[in-house]
């Protein structure tokens, strides 16, 4: 039986941003509803769409307090089955994001386990005495900033556990009655008509030993990464996650960054426990260690075989899902065409590579019309609790604020978070109200509408380049060819296709095969010019 999902062009829309129906300044569910002939034109037929469940919004949605209700200002639930009901009918998916490593701490579980602390939700997540000496039991960081660990109120020596805000207290996973009540969530989502689950952070569900390591910064603190994320016998977890995807016939994306190909067989391939897997091992090539301020003089060559040793070693396994950008990405121009002057071209190559690589590839709202990063002035300009976490850190690094807001500018969450660009108008057709974020500056040069009108816009590149993949099955069914010919240019091989991707603002002399299909440029001249991309055909 063919599997669907494999010939589908994915797109994800960050619900708050994507369009505002009732002028709220907040994006909702009616607006996505009034864009579905804009993806249905575009080819899109498979749309993950970031968490739209009650929250109260600590962390943007990912912090949910009740699983099957959904936020007020997006909508209904009523709202959410006609737009699952309308996009099914146009042949458009939608899969939900799972968010199952945590919940709010509004959540009733977690309200529960506060109050009684004989309750058997504290079972639900983990709680855990401290040192005795007033210190929590280990010293590690939270993703965000800060301890793991907070307080539980009026408990003198009592600790609830976090790996990402103190809002989002971490589930136990060893709890089975927990688990029990998550699958059976799962279940009615599914019968409501959706395709599956984005799943979230999902390699974060089990955890080391708690027990204090060396620090490794200002605050005294070890980042909690290498004893929360992929630690060994998490694999027990995935099992049960498998049995309710399978029994639910469930599509399923894993978020599982820091990935070790090395285990791949186990997300993804016969027995993996999902359908496909977005793969982080390529993506933060620009920052080491995830910290914004640690920035890296990346070369093209270096991305390139990140790029390669991704698509091989998914294709020997099972399923990859490609992306270039997401909500908790910068945009993909700014980082991979580092030369401005070449923002609208670069635009146009990074469409041909992405809708080219194996896998079911992924848009995420704004790349196809060619939007960039804004530029903020201060810290109180930005909304994510991540950013302002980064700025702490880069000031306690010894940066200065410029250089701190310099980093926040490259990096930082609300790059991608920003509104929609449907239009020119004074909110760029989002809305008629102020939004409830900073619109990025460029809405006036780079939206929907303008690009619509001209035929060498972004946006039409992107509806040519998806017009050939859904033509042809080769570029779904044939497998992925590393063809390395320079240190700046991504070459590789895709049944009868070849693409060529230059990545720098250099000129650069080379032979093609085969006749062009697709450029990304007006024309060739035996010399792929800065950031050129073309498709030839054998």
């Amino acid at each position: 039986m063919q599997q669907w999902w494999k010939y589908a062009i994915g797109y994800q829309i960050y619900p708050m941003s994507f369009c505002d129906k009732n002028n709220d300044g907040i994006g909702d569910i009616k607006g996505i509803i009034s864009k579905l002939d804009y993806l249905e034109d575009l080819g899109v037929n498979l749309i993950w769409i970031c968490p739209m469940y009650d929250s109260p919004m600590d962390d943007n949605g990912y912090d949910i307090r009740d699983y099957e209700a959904i936020y007020a200002p997006f909508g209904t639930m009523e709202d959410m089955q006609e737009l699952i009901d309308k996009a099914n009918a146009k042949g458009i998916k939608i899969m939900m994001d799972l968010v199952v490593n945590h919940t709010s701490d509004e959540h009733i579980w977690f309200q529960k386990a506060l109050k009684d602390k004989h309750s058997p939700y504290r079972d639900y997540y983990w709680f855990k005495e401290g040192d005795g000496k007033g210190n929590p039991p280990c010293n590690w960081r939270s993703v965000f900033g800060g301890p793991v660990w907070e307080k539980v109120p009026g408990e003198d020596n009592m600790y609830y556990f976090h790996s990402f805000s103190k809002r989002q207290p971490d589930l136990n996973w060893n709890c089975p009655s927990m688990r029990r009540e998550l699958g059976e969530m799962i279940a009615r989502w599914m019968k409501r008509g959706i395709a599956g689950f984005r799943v979230d952070a999902i390699n974060f569900i089990n955890k080391d030993a708690f027990v204090s390591h060396e620090v490794d910064g200002p605050d005294g603190l070890v980042s909690c990464f290498a004893y929360t994320r992929n630690v060994p016998g998490i694999e027990k977890y995935y099992v049960y996650l498998k049995e309710i995807f399978d029994a639910n016939k469930c599509v399923t994306i894993c978020e599982a960054t820091g990935m070790p190909y090395e285990e791949l067989d186990v997300y993804v391939g016969e027995h993996g426990t999902f359908s496909m897997v977005f793969d982080f091992n390529y993506t933060n090539i620009d920052v080491e260690n995830e910290d914004y301020f640690r920035r890296t003089n990346w070369r093209v060559e270096s991305y390139r075989d990140l790029l390669y040793d991704s698509q091989l070693q998914l294709q020997k396994v099972g399923w990859s899902a490609p992306f270039l950008e997401n909500h908790d990405q910068p945009r993909c121009i700014n980082k991979l065409i580092r030369n401005e002057k070449y923002h609208a071209v670069g635009a146009k190559t990074l469409a041909l590579m992405l809708l080219s690589l194996k896998g079911t590839p992924f848009i995420y709202q704004g790349q196809e019309i060619g939007m960039v990063n804004f530029k903020r002035t201060g810290i109180e300009q930005f909304d994510d609790l991540n950013a302002k976490s980064q700025y702490e850190q880069s000031l306690a690094n010894g940066f200065s604020e410029e250089e701190s807001i310099y980093f926040l500018n490259m990096r930082s969450r609300d790059n991608s978070r920003t509104p929609m660009c449907w239009d020119k108008s004074q909110y760029g057709g989002f809305s008629n109200h102020e939004p409830w974020i900073l619109m990025n500056e460029k809405y006036p040069s780079i939206n929907v509408e303008d690009q619509i009108k001209d035929e060498t816009s972004v946006l039409n590149f992107y509806k040519k380049v998806i017009h050939l993949r859904k033509s042809d099955p080769a570029f779904v069914e044939s497998d992925f060819e590393a063809y390395p010919l320079h240190k700046d240019i991504i070459s590789y091989k895709r049944g009868k296709y070849t693409i060529y991707i230059n990545l720098s603002d250099k000129d650069i002399k080379l032979d093609i095969e085969g006749n062009i299909v697709l450029n990304s440029y007006s024309d060739y001249d035996g010399t792929l010019k800065p950031y050129q991309g073309l498709i030839t055909e054998q």
